[in-house]
């Protein structure tokens, strides 16, 4: 069997000020540094073969201080942009509630939420999902058929693709899936990759 954990990186200073942050490169918030930190205490009795994330700081950070935690930190770590956050083009570091007041609620959650639709000059979940399935299949896949463990710490919408691709979630039904920030979600695959178990830890 083969493992892997997802984290979604902890609060930033842009989630905590309620703004579109997306390919923006900001910090952590100290309530982020915590929640990471409670992430690798919960990881505490996994043995991780390697560690992905984006090239964003906020995911970097989350990563090194989960494994910081679980004093691994000389495993290899992988950093790569097809784990970036979306880009929310010129939504990025908009405030979401002077938005909506501006272009309407309905029209909003459709740039957020929806699958192919795009933000004005942003990318939409399709785009994301193209460039983040196909760097996991091509990188991660392969390390999960030698029955390894694997961490990805990266953001909300390059794990709502790859939870979109693990659990078979339709376009339709993908506007529902939310990832929280800090949780690790677990899942367990047979040798040839089906899922055994995913579970929030």
């Amino acid at each position: 069997m083969s493992i892997l954990i997802l984290v979604r990186h902890g609060q930033s200073i842009y989630n905590s000020e309620n703004r579109f942050t997306g390919s923006l490169d900001v910090d952590l918030t100290e309530f982020g540094k915590q929640e990471a930190k409670i992430a690798g205490l919960k990881l505490i009795d996994f043995k991780f073969d390697f560690a992905y994330t984006s090239t964003l700081k906020r995911a970097q950070e989350s990563l090194q201080i989960i494994l910081l935690e679980m004093h691994q930190t000389k495993i290899k770590v992988i950093e790569n942009e097809a784990l970036n956050e979306r880009n929310y083009g010129n939504l990025q570091g908009l405030n979401k509630d002077e938005t909506i007041n501006k272009f309407g609620a309905k029209q909003v959650a459709i740039w957020r939420r929806s699958y192919a639709i795009c933000p004005p000059e942003g990318e939409s979940l399709e785009d994301t999902f193209n460039r983040t399935i196909p760097f996991y299949k091509l990188e991660i896949e392969p390390k999960l058929k030698l029955n390894t463990t694997i961490l990805i710490v990266a953001h909300g919408n390059s794990l709502r693709a790859l939870v979109m691709h693990l659990e078979n979630i339709s376009k339709e039904e993908i506007p529902n899936l939310n990832i929280p920030t800090g949780v690790p979600k677990k899942y367990i695959f047979d040798e040839n990759l089906n899922v055994l178990e995913n579970k929030y830890l």
